[in-house]
């Protein structure tokens, strides 16, 4: 079967479409992914038997409407460019479309006209997205307006994924059939996320988040966090790996509470490379906001710290506590800075607790990891477009 993925993404840094790109890689079939690329780096690559054509340059500091509308069109266009040619010369069997954007998802128009199948997965559900990062109402004319455009990017497809289950409830209530729609999570690769307990640290006391540096997630809540505790626990630290518009809202932030030598602001890294550094943090933090979006957008991170046996303090949101309970991770009021604090210090201070919540993320994961649920994926795929 001949594949191809497009994702207006960094593919090293997204593990959702990797699972997906890799996983029929592994089957024997032909897989082409067409993505992002990081500056300074060149526009192909292959990884584990994946094609990787990165077309467009990106850097993540879209403040404004207009300049990320534009950045999503050039790629629209870009991206149904390049795909043409290839299919032309060699046509693809299927081809899976990561949104955000939903719209993306006309750029197979020439290969679904000539039988492709087209799979839209939906990451992010893009009207409840769009008020969060640009602060607009959901009465408004643009979000009514995303709301048309997702049920005709859904219509054109010959299938929808969605990435929780509580924007699975959302679509069918709005935009697509229960039949032509799957919920499927951001489960763990267990052969990249698994426990080294060997590497963690002991001198110092190691707070991790890996990703996006975006309102949402909440990371000036976690500093101030640090803040508040930092004469009291000085060996706790908090290392933030990643991109995104409010890297500078957070560098100021950080100067202004002197937090220079306790917090670590380092650009995003590849999959691989988050894997080590959960496997040798103390503790993991996710500590989004409950706003309309990040308060239903599933986190793979918290998954993640789980198969590496990293005990992690998560924002209480709806989506996570739809998912997770006090057994699992160790919850605190969301967007309240002073709550973040003590559950800091008190996973700090707790080794039992860190312990017990290790132990049973582990136990959570054995249960629900991508080698257990891609089966799902896989018959979706053959469904579609049967073995070949």
């Amino acid at each position: 079967m001949n594949t191809c993925m497009i994702a207006y993404t960094f593919y090293r840094a997204d593990g959702r479409v990797r699972r997906y790109a890799e996983t029929l890689a592994e089957q024997g079939h032909n897989v082409d992914v067409i993505s992002l690329r990081e500056k300074g780096t060149g526009t192909y690559e292959k990884i584990k038997g994946v094609s990787i054509y990165k077309i467009q340059e990106r850097i993540l500091n879209e403040k404004g409407r207009l300049s990320y509308l534009y950045r999503l069109l050039k790629f629209l266009v870009l991206s149904a460019s390049f795909l043409c040619r290839k299919h032309i010369k060699k046509p693809y069997d299927l081809i899976h479309v990561h949104s955000v954007p939903d719209f993306e998802i006309f750029a197979t128009l020439l290969p679904k006209l000539t039988g492709a199948k087209i799979i839209l997965d939906i990451h992010d559900i893009v009207p409840e997205f769009y008020v969060s990062k640009f602060g607009v109402s959901k009465n408004s004319i643009v979000f009514r307006a995303l709301a048309v455009i997702e049920k005709l990017s859904i219509a054109f497809s010959n299938h929808v994924i969605i990435s929780n289950h509580i924007w699975y409830d959302i679509l069918i209530s709005r935009s697509v059939r229960k039949e032509k729609c799957t919920a499927i999570l951001n489960f763990p690769n267990s052969s990249t996320f698994y426990n080294r307990d060997t590497l963690r640290q002991r001198k110092q006391t190691v707070m991790l988040y890996p990703g996006g540096l975006y309102w949402h997630q909440g990371l000036d809540i976690a500093v101030k966090a640090l803040s508040m505790i930092k004469d009291k626990v000085p060996e706790a630290y908090l290392h933030i790996y990643g991109s995104g518009p409010e890297e500078k809202a957070l560098k100021t932030l950080i100067g202004k509470l002197g937090m220079e030598k306790r917090v670590l602001l380092k650009n995003e890294v590849a999959i691989d490379d988050v894997a080590r550094l959960m496997s040798n943090a103390d503790i993991g933090v996710v500590p989004k906001r409950n706003d309309p979006f990040g308060g239903q957008a599933f986190s793979t991170k918290i998954l993640e710290f789980m198969s590496t046996g990293t005990p992690v303090i998560v924002s209480r949101t709806m989506i996570d506590q739809y998912y997770f309970d006090e057994s699992l991770v160790q919850f605190f009021d969301s967007e309240d800075h002073a709550d973040l604090a003590k559950s800091m210090m008190k996973l700090i201070k707790d080794e039992q607790l860190r312990k017990t919540l290790s132990k049973n993320g582990i136990n959570f994961i054995e249960k629900n990891n991508w080698s257990l649920k891609q089966g799902v994926y896989l018959d979706l795929v053959n469904s579609l477009v049967g073995e070949k």
